[in-house]
């Protein structure tokens, strides 16, 4: 057996495919001489004993193929099974000597004597067996021998002296949410109406309608716990915090609990618990920050002083990133001698949230952390919640990113928020599409970030806003906005990437309807997504060439062939006008394949017919950067 796909690294890490979805499986399978073989291919979830089986059928070159359908979310297995079918081989040998009309009744006898020895099939398999064997013994004809019926009855049915299995090869069947959201990201005490008053998971969830207005699928919450006091910054991300600053959120512990405590100001897991019922009811559902990292106050530094490290002076080793030391937070210390506690109870962080109602979590920095303990997290979160998410959020190098998300991660944040020009967009596209990144990572195109306000949105123009965002909700089948992002909010620390008012350090104040605001046109884009399944994945993507550098167009197919959409975004200011051939382009099932007759405006509804194989475009930014175009054929 070899070239077996779909895998990841030979096999060490699972593919991730959807449940409900075909898996299709292919090997080059092979033997010496010239006897006949089958293939059956066979699966299990991880934690059952029973195998699930379907054959395997040749193709060509020695290519097998064959396929399954997983029915429940969670981790399974597969593996490759491959045997000499004597039967098979008998009957190819008898009907070649029967062209040649030679003397074939020994020939008859020993194929009507593997008849009387198989009894390893089912009822069904042995009940043709049965009757085939008597009408030979009956009449001597050989034709009963040769039927088609019998050479299925007697795959299943005879034994397999030489049967060889592959290695197990795992892959994990996500619910389709693990692949298709439009999330929206906010910090809770931010979410009220008077200045200077903390906000409340009550306000979080009188702000509820608003975002579920807009389209968006994920509500996710940057932490929640408990805010420590020792060392807290202050506004600006000063080293002293003032009067009534409230700190970061990632300072997490207080006297008032660890990770799986709520912050007293926000309310109690009650109200939390609530507003996980309010999102279901509006058909979001809650994303949770997981950050692996304590303030100084937190209740782990006296219950497990051994779960961090010290000083040669005995005092605290605070965190560090590339802007200096963080004095209001420290990291547990992986290495200790007590690693395995640590590593229980973080995951028993996560299985408290889960039993509170959260089921996805955006975890922060886990590039930071052993790749080691996140592989067995999820591994150990997934087989007792196999709903359960996890989002990456490493802006790191591409090959830790990669490996994070081969090692386990549900999705993935990436490069999209720094890609921005035309050739950009295209090879980082084609790199998160092409194999084998595609069978492992699913990219989560976040338009901005708490931390990053990238240099192209602090013009505040709306148009970029737009484009921005259109770019993200139509190539990718996953994205992100970070809440202020609706409003244009665009001022910076001057020369970084980073807001001036950041809310990571301070209790911001909105008015959600203030004018200017793009809310109608992320509720448009939203829309267009949930009614045009192509829009819900992100392998199937195809480039078309425009004769304009600051146009990028592409069309993208549905998983099961039904549905096609044509986008051309604009990546400038300027007015455009391009021709868009679409002659090439091919739409439609498998076996009825069609070229592309007309488009209609997916937000519009107005129809185009194609005249010489494409159609000249204008798209205006001012008005609207983008257009997004429904396939007829």
């Amino acid at each position: 057996m070899e070239d077996v796909y779909p895998l990841v690294d030979a096999g060490r890490f699972p593919v991730k495919r959807i449940v409900g979805e075909r898996v299709e499986v292919w090997a080059d399978i092979y033997r010496d001489g010239h006897d006949v073989i089958s293939v059956a291919l066979v699966w299990r979830r991880e934690r059952d004993r029973e195998w699930r089986r379907a054959p395997m059928i040749h193709h060509s070159d020695d290519r097998w193929g064959g396929s399954f359908v997983p029915d429940r979310p969670g981790r399974y297995i597969y593996a490759i099974e491959a045997w000499t079918d004597e039967f098979a081989t008998w009957r190819q040998g008898f009907e070649l000597k029967q062209r040649t009309g030679a003397d074939l009744p020994l020939d008859a006898l020993e194929g009507a004597g593997m008849l009387t020895k198989a009894q390893a099939g089912g009822p069904a398999a042995s009940a043709v067996i049965l009757r085939q064997c008597e009408d030979f013994l009956q009449t001597g004809d050989t034709a009963p021998l040769l039927t088609d019926e019998l050479k299925i009855a007697m795959a299943e049915s005879q034994f397999r002296p030489d049967l060889m299995r592959s290695q197990f090869f795992p892959f994990v069947a996500d619910r389709p949410r693990a692949r298709y959201g439009a999330w929206y990201e906010m910090v809770p005490r931010s979410q009220g109406k008077t200045p200077g008053r903390h906000g409340t998971f009550k306000d979080c969830t009188a702000r509820l309608p608003d975002i579920a207005a807009m389209g968006f699928d994920v509500v996710c919450l940057t932490p929640i716990h408990p805010i420590g006091v020792t060392s807290r910054r202050g506004r600006y991300n000063a080293p002293t915090a003032g009067e009534g600053d409230p700190g970061s959120p990632y300072a997490i512990g207080s006297a008032a609990g660890g990770h799986d405590a709520v912050h007293p100001e926000l309310g109690t897991l009650a109200d939390f618990r609530e507003f996980i019922a309010a999102c279901k009811v509006l058909d979001m559902e809650v994303a949770l920050d997981f950050a692996v990292q304590c303030s100084p106050d937190h209740p782990w530094l006296k219950q497990h002083p051994q779960w961090f490290r010290r000083r040669p002076d005995g005092s605290l080793r605070y965190a560090d990133d590339p802007s200096g030391k963080h004095p209001d937070n420290v990291n547990p210390d992986f290495s200790s001698e007590d690693a395995g506690a640590l590593w229980n109870a973080l995951r028993d962080v996560v299985l408290f949230w889960i039993e509170q109602g959260v089921s996805i979590f955006r975890v922060k920095d886990p590039h930071t952390k052993p790749f080691s303990f996140w592989e067995w997290l999820i591994h150990e979160v997934q087989l007792r919640h196999p709903e359960a998410i996890f989002l990456a959020e490493a802006f790191t190098r591409p090959k830790p990113m990669k490996a994070l998300a081969r090692l386990g991660f549900t999705q993935s944040c990436t490069y999209f928020i720094w890609r921005t020009r035309k050739c950009e967009l295209e090879q980082y596209l084609g790199e998160l599409t092409a194999y084998p990144e595609r069978d492992y990572l699913r990219p989560n195109f976040f338009v901005n970030t708490p931390d990053i306000l990238p240099y192209h949105l602090q013009s505040g123009e709306a148009w970029i806003f737009k484009s921005r965002v259109a770019l993200a909700a139509t190539l990718s089948s996953a994205y992100g906005v970070y809440s202020g992002f609706e409003l244009l909010e665009h001022e910076p620390i001057a020369g970084r990437e980073e807001y001036r008012d950041s809310e990571t350090y301070e209790i911001k104040v909105r008015d959600w309807d203030r004018p200017g605001n793009i809310k109608p046109y992320i509720s448009d884009l939203n829309r267009a997504r949930r009614q045009n399944a192509a829009l819900q994945q992100t392998a199937n993507l195809r480039f078309i060439p425009v004769e304009d550098e600051n146009v990028i167009a592409f069309v993208k197919e549905s998983v099961n062939q039904t549905n096609s959409v044509v986008a051309a975004i604009a990546l400038s200011r300027d007015a455009h006008e391009f021709w868009l051939s679409l002659g090439n382009i091919q739409v439609g099932m498998a076996d009825d394949r069609r070229n592309v007759a007309a488009l209609e405006n997916v937000i519009t509804g107005e129809r185009y017919p194609l005249e010489w194989g494409g159609i000249r475009l204008q798209i205006n930014p001012m008005n609207d950067p983008a257009l997004l175009l429904r396939c007829l054929a």
